[in-house]
């Protein structure tokens, strides 16, 4: 794992965007999370909506390729940034040159994704990675689009979930709002669902179904007026 964390972080690109990534002690730093879960939950599937040069997609792969029940990792994102994510056969050799080959790339927009037939076999997915365009109402369609597909164990964690503050990853005319934080506000009045907020770095919020009711949030409404 050393040797596997050195290789990555002999990449600049892939120890930026608020994960808390420290090269000098070769530390994941919110990664450790991440790849904690993947191992933990053993998920045949994970969904990863959006990375700048693809440390969490490379962080699960990782640890679902080191489960005994192996898995894959759905990564979605258009590349709206730049190119990098455009050229499906550069992408294919990006992550394999870190032994990472359970990665399969969508270059596509959740809203094109949930249209695919991709979207239509995706069968219990144990996490979901919510890192894309942080506009308020793109984070509420991203997870609308998956929490009703979750297992009975998963979990969905949201990025850059600590504060609103503006960005320009997009240009310096397409600055806009991180609205994560607001979103994962009014998650937090739904009592069917549990919430953990990790506020570090850029932090992630971490979102589950309360084992106590089981009832999906999209649910919550109608069960009550019954």
């Amino acid at each position: 794992m050393k040797q596997w964390i050195e290789n990555v972080f002999c990449h600049p690109d892939l120890l930026r965007m608020g994960h808390g990534q420290r090269a000098e002690d070769n530390n994941l730093g919110l990664g450790w999370i991440y790849y904690g879960l993947a191992r933990t939950l053993r998920p045949k599937t994970v969904v990863v909506i959006g990375s700048w040069r693809g440390f969490v997609p490379l962080v699960l792969g990782k640890a679902l390729a080191d489960n005994l029940e192996g898995g894959e990792v759905i990564f979605i994102d258009p590349s709206m940034v730049d190119g990098f994510w455009k050229d499906s056969a550069a992408v294919t050799r990006w992550f394999a040159g870190f032994g990472v080959t359970n990665i399969k790339h969508y270059c596509m927009t959740t809203q094109d994704f949930v249209l695919s037939e991709a979207y239509r076999a995706l069968d219990n997915p144990g996490m979901v990675f919510i890192d894309g365009y942080h506009a308020t109402e793109q984070v509420e369609i991203d997870y609308a689009s998956f929490e009703d597909k979750l297992g009975p164990e998963g979990v969905v964690l949201f990025h850059d979930s600590r504060r609103v503050r503006p960005s320009g990853i997009y240009g310096k005319d397409k600055v806009y709002m991180h609205g994560v934080k607001p979103f994962i506000d009014r998650l937090k009045e739904d009592r069917t669902l549990q919430i953990f907020d990790l506020p570090f770095d850029d932090g992630v919020t971490l979102v589950r179904r309360s084992a106590a009711t089981g009832v999906p949030a999209s649910c919550a409404g109608t069960k009550a007026e019954e």
